[in-house]
């Protein structure tokens, strides 16, 4: 069987392998095997294993929902879903009432016709490698089965009250600044649900965009990854700032009172700031992934702050964040992680920090924002045949340490592969663009002259 689980759970086309409804089946059944830890495919005595769902606002989450309930009590488990909430939700709630691990249905930022499944365990972290690829194991051996027949309902009950009071206490009474016009983009997902509700509960003026789901527009032409129309809003209707989150809630991207974007670099670089004032910055650092811009290093350097870098994703912010004990880490894509708080990216705690942040400091989001530099950057592909460690080439070793030279501190080379395509990625950050675009070139023709490249 081909791998199920990528870098965040099992992703596909709804109704196609691996979210087609008999391998659905079968996961949530391998689920409740793989967490108590037998492979036997009936349970010899009763499993108490209690899963909390939820999911977005695609069409397909209520059957692949349905699905893998029916998998689960095969197995003597039970499912229970929270509705349409947000992904961060579920790892805050699954402890908190004691369930055995949390689902969520999802595909984040992907369009409507994609879903995906991935799984927390009962501390409200995303499943370990380890743990995904015993699952895998059990869903391969093909002497067992799941019942037929047609999916019934799942059991629901509304916890939104529940994280709605966590979430509030994020923004002390003291901050909040009440009347302050605000304009949310929910992206047409998940935060619908409870976002415009926890902004006008602590008192903010709020337009809402992206908040009539019909299980199709999910993140289409809205949201963190679309946040010009935002923009515009926020500008022609003198709001102080406009959030914008993806499709499942756990990210968020902000645009300034001038309609200019803010990433996640800079909110990292300010709540950093801020948590460094208040005491709270454990570690005196933060992790970002490679891919945050030089600028957020030089900036953190200046206020004292180290930054441990990882790889490209969520979970290896996490993971570093586990075993250095931060406080603070995320990615520029506007998943950012408060440790205190959860360890997952949650896109309305994030916006939260920032309003604490701005009522702290009493600074507009684009006076905190400008102290972060963003480097001019290039990321160059090439396609190749073949994956060969290019510090094993001599030539290509050589290109690559001359550039490293030149940028001598004031910018950054970055140079892999692609985990899914067969890419070779060349990225360089400096103060000049067209400069650093050449030197990445410099790099490109080394390897096609001393390694070859895909025709």
């Amino acid at each position: 069987m081909a791998r199920l689980f990528g870098t965040d759970g099992v992703r596909g086309k709804a109704g196609e392998f691996p979210l087609d409804m008999l391998t659905v089946r079968r996961l949530g059944a391998a689920l409740v095997r793989g967490l108590r830890h037998d492979d036997e495919p009936v349970a010899p005595h009763p499993a108490n294993i209690r899963f909390l769902s939820g999911r977005d606002t695609r069409e397909s989450g209520g059957w692949i929902e349905r699905e893998l309930g029916v998998g689960v009590r095969s197995q003597g488990g039970t499912l229970t879903s929270a509705g349409i909430i947000p992904t961060p939700a579920v790892a805050y709630l699954t402890p908190r009432m004691e369930y055995t691990a949390g689902v969520v249905i999802s595909a984040s930022h992907n369009p409507f016709e994609d879903n995906g499944i991935k799984v927390f365990s009962g501390a409200g972290e995303k499943f370990t490698e380890a743990l995904e690829q015993h699952v895998e194991a059990i869903m391969a051996d093909t002497s067992w089965s799941v019942p037929s027949g047609d999916a019934v309902a799942v059991e629901q009950i509304d916890y939104r009250s529940d994280y709605l009071a966590h979430l509030q206490d994020i923004l002390p009474a003291d901050a909040r600044t009440k009347g302050m016009r605000i304009a949310i983009d929910c992206a047409n997902g998940a935060t619908t649900t409870v976002a415009p509700r926890l902004f006008n509960e602590l008192g903010f003026e709020v337009r809402c965009m992206g908040c009539e789901p019909d299980g199709r527009n999910i993140n289409l032409h809205c949201g963190s990854t679309a946040p010009d129309a935002l923009g515009r809003v926020v500008v022609e209707g003198n709001y102080a700032l406009g959030i914008a989150y993806d499709g499942d809630g756990d990210r968020a991207i902000f645009v300034d009172a001038d309609g200019r974007v803010v990433d996640g670099d800079a909110v990292m670089l300010l709540c950093a700031r801020q948590m460094q004032r208040e005491g709270r910055l454990r570690g005196n650092a933060i992790v970002a992934t490679v891919m945050s811009n030089i600028g957020l290093e030089l900036a953190l350097r200046d206020a004292g702050i180290d930054i441990v870098r990882c790889a490209v994703g969520d979970k290896y912010v996490m993971e570093e964040m586990l075993r250095r004990n931060i406080a603070l880490g995320g990615e520029q894509s506007g998943h950012v992680i408060f440790s205190d708080y959860l360890f997952t990216g949650d896109g309305i705690a994030t916006s939260l920090n920032v309003l604490r942040t701005m009522s702290s400091t009493g600074r507009s989001l684009a006076d905190l924002a400008s102290e972060l530099t963003a480097y001019p950057q290039v990321l160059m592909n090439l396609r190749v045949q073949q994956r060969v460690d290019l510090q094993t080439i001599p030539e290509v070793a050589a290109v690559m340490s001359s550039v490293e030279a030149r940028l001598a501190g004031k910018g950054r080379l970055l140079v892999r592969y692609s985990g899914t395509e067969p890419l070779l990625r060349v990225m360089l950050e400096g103060q000049d663009q067209a400069e650093i675009r050449r030197w990445g070139q410099e790099i490109i023709d080394a390897v096609k002259r001393h390694v070859g490249a895909a025709v």
